[in-house]
């Protein structure tokens, strides 16, 4: 995370944290590692072949993922080398649904409705990163498009929604802004996309550019 530019300040606020290397971490801190609720929580896997259960996440950085009311409803793994997949999330839960949340919006909500405008990443650490660098109204997708849900929780926060895309400046990212313009024009929906030059990503700009660029 230092590494990153993450300040240990802006770690906590998002509460960040590590999931130790081991499959079974988990059975120390449930009393029942069997019970049926890790599971359905997606915090145990339960190996069919064998019946034995192991933990999710291992020896990844994680991102707690909140509603917008702050409870916990899932997380986000990067692994610390370069192993596959880079990240992993939770699965689809009856509390989670990656497809209608977006990461950072607990944390975010009160400078989206300050601004009137949100500023949307495509990745846990451009988040944070452009937090940390004040722009407080900044959220990220979780592994999915933005799509119509999304834009609907941002409109609570403003009648008249603004959002700006922030893609990374590659041809992937130029690709995805085309794909998602249609959709914000039926949505009746300010659209402004924020493609940023020389393959960057949000973060690594702001790290090397600063805020004012």
């Amino acid at each position: 995370l230092k590494g990153r530019g993450v300040s240990g300040e802006v770690a906590q606020r998002y509460g960040i944290g590590y999931a130790p290397e081991g499959w079974r971490h988990l059975a120390s801190v449930f009393a029942q590692y069997d019970d049926p609720l890790l599971e359905e929580s997606g915090l145990v896997i339960l190996n069919e072949e064998d019946d034995k259960r192991y933990d999710r996440f291992c020896d990844r950085v994680m991102f707690p993922m909140r509603s917008v009311k702050g409870e916990c409803i899932g997380f986000g793994g990067r692994v610390l080398g370069d192993e596959k997949p880079k990240y992993l999330n939770s699965p689809e839960t009856p509390v989670f649904h990656k497809g209608s949340e977006l990461y950072g919006l607990f944390e975010a909500r009160t400078a989206i409705r300050e601004a009137g405008f949100a500023l949307v990443t495509e990745g846990y650490t451009d988040c944070i990163v452009a937090h940390q660098f004040g722009f407080e109204n900044s959220v990220a997708v979780l592994g999915t498009a933005l799509g119509e849900a999304h834009i609907q929780l941002l409109r609570r926060f403003a009648d008249r929604i603004r959002v700006i895309l922030v893609l990374d400046g590659d041809d992937a990212g130029r690709k995805r802004a085309k794909e998602v313009l249609e959709l914000f024009v039926s949505a009746n929906v300010d659209l402004r996309v924020l493609t940023l030059p020389d393959d960057a990503d949000p973060a690594d700009y702001l790290l090397k550019h600063g805020a004012d660029a």
